[in-house]
């Protein structure tokens, strides 16, 4: 039984993912393992991870600190 565990950051500075979104990814990392595993659809899990922007950094500062730099 396959697990996928995707994160994401939370919407914040930027926008976040939609629910639309979301369903894609869910749906595209399914048929990622269908097609290149071979697995059954219904045994694949897709689980997505929405993390707060302070609580998510790169280069030293939070991608709160680091979006807001980018507007």
């Amino acid at each position: 039984m396959p697990y996928v565990k995707v994160k994401i950051a939370k919407a914040g500075a930027a926008p976040g993912a939609t629910s639309d979104q979301k369903a894609r990814i869910i749906k595209g990392m399914t048929q990622v393992l269908v097609d290149v595993l071979g697995k059954d659809p219904e045994t694949v899990s897709v689980v997505i991870d929405e993390v707060d922007t302070d609580n998510w950094g790169r280069g030293g500062e939070t991608l709160t600190v680091r979006w807001k730099k980018a507007t």
